[in-house]
């Protein structure tokens, strides 16, 4: 479990997280929503350690973030995994060396242990026969299923995932949703995942969090979410879900002329 309180930060005297608090469950998928700028991805590199907050306490499984020396702050970064945007893998490693590659820094373990370990995540995102692959020889869909596998290496206790389905196309980013939901629940991880999209929201949103403009403005499920009573919210939810069906429009029309 990850506990924010009271989160403060501000760039150049513009307040950008404005008193956050909330809880992130373990084997949960926790969303974290919210519009441009809002933000979101300020609040998940605060949580990782990629910015110093202002104010406020970082806690993980009762333990200070922020308080941590060097060493205790590495250890803790060796239990969390990371999805990137972009998938970030290396271009001039294999799918299996992109793999293996936080288990060749954090892991005292031999090589043939690392391999099969690689291994074992390449095969739990069916993968397997991608190995040998570059990045750029497989799918955008394969590349973040990479990640995830990349990302669970180590057998982390957090997995953070920004924007997990940015370039993917609807089915594929059902497939990437599922995928993370599974692994969250199958290795009861507390899963923090910052996205726009509203298909994640209503099919995985275990616990989400809304942020307007620095301040949390609702936190529920996402049986809860219709039912809401904030006004900020429901006009996010309402241009989102009418974005999304323009796009799919515009695709399917494209797939036609094809």
């Amino acid at each position: 479990m990850i506990e924010v309180e009271n989160l403060y930060k501000s760039f150049e005297g513009k307040t950008v997280l404005d008193n956050i608090s909330a809880t992130f469950e373990n084997g949960k998928t926790n969303l974290i929503i919210g519009q441009s700028g809002s933000g979101k991805t300020v609040l998940m590199k605060c949580i990782v350690g990629l910015l110093d907050p202002d104010k406020g306490k970082i806690m993980y499984d009762h333990r200070d973030f922020i308080k941590l020396g060097k060493k205790e702050k590495k250890n803790l970064r060796s239990e969390m995994g990371m999805i990137f945007q972009s998938a970030a893998l290396f271009d001039s490693m294999s799918v299996l060396e992109n793999v293996m590659f936080p288990l060749n820094v954090f892991s005292d373990d031999t090589l043939r242990e690392r391999t099969k370990r690689a291994m074992f995540c390449l095969d739990r995102v069916g993968l397997i026969d991608a190995r040998d692959k570059l990045p750029d020889e497989i799918s955008g869909g394969m590349q973040k299923r990479v990640a995830i596998a990349r990302a669970i290496a180590l057998n982390p206790q957090y997995l953070f995932c920004d924007e997990p389905n940015s370039g993917l196309d609807p089915k594929t980013s059902l497939l990437i949703d599922a995928l993370i939901h599974d692994i969250t629940e199958e290795y009861n991880m507390t899963t923090i995942i910052n996205t726009h999209d509203m298909n994640s929201v209503l099919g995985i949103g275990d616990k989400i969090i809304y942020i307007y403009q620095g301040r949390k403005e609702w936190e529920g499920t996402k049986n809860e979410i219709f039912t809401n009573n904030n006004e900020l919210l429901t006009n996010f939810i309402f241009a989102s879900e009418l974005l999304r069906k323009v796009k799919e429009m515009e695709m399917t029309k494209l797939q036609h002329i094809k």
